[in-house]
């Protein structure tokens, strides 16, 4: 049984690092408003900004995020593929949540586009000590379990060369 008090935004158009962003914070905290302005500081007077999606839909990219995590004094590291995932090298007791960005395709009504693009997860452990994934596309928040369920979880996705990891610290953990 999940906990009520669960906060996750579901996906709507292409927002997932937005409601990342906020699943990870259990907050409506930021917003695709804020977001455009973000990728307008990182590349001011561009008349296509590389941030963002060229339609203004979303799709923000890992520097917008890194700088909207700083407003919460927290920071992202890129987990390093070479480590072995373990308690360890996720830095469990440190970490205030985790990013995974995973390939997803483009659809639209029904229709799968040949195109490709990226999502972002959130997943993040919670008061009663279980992790949950809290990607924006499932319905409801899944629960992955104990610090050794997130574990194997972890392995399992990272098999795949073409996801990536993202610890999330407060800023003063490191």
């Amino acid at each position: 049984m999940l906990p009520s008090d669960i906060y996750h935004e579901k996906q709507s158009r292409m927002l997932c690092a937005v409601h990342c962003l906020n699943n990870l914070f259990q907050s409506r905290w930021i917003t695709k408003d804020k977001m455009d302005q973000i990728c307008a500081n990182l590349s001011p007077g561009d008349y296509i900004n590389p941030h963002k999606s060229l339609l203004g839909l979303g799709n923000y990219d890992v520097n917008a995020i890194m700088l909207a995590l700083e407003e919460k004094s927290m920071q992202l590291n890129w987990f390093d593929k070479r480590k072995e995932i373990s308690a360890s090298s996720l830095e469990l007791t440190k970490s205030f949540g985790f990013i995974l960005n995973i390939p997803s395709d483009y659809t639209i009504a029904f229709i799968t586009l040949p195109l490709k693009s990226r999502h972002w997860i959130c997943i993040k452990k919670m008061a009663d000590e279980k992790f949950y994934n809290l990607d924006s596309k499932l319905e409801r928040p899944k629960c992955i379990g104990s610090e050794e369920d997130f574990v194997q979880y972890l392995q399992n996705e990272m098999k795949s060369n073409d996801k990536e990891l993202f610890l999330v610290f407060p800023k003063d953990a490191s």
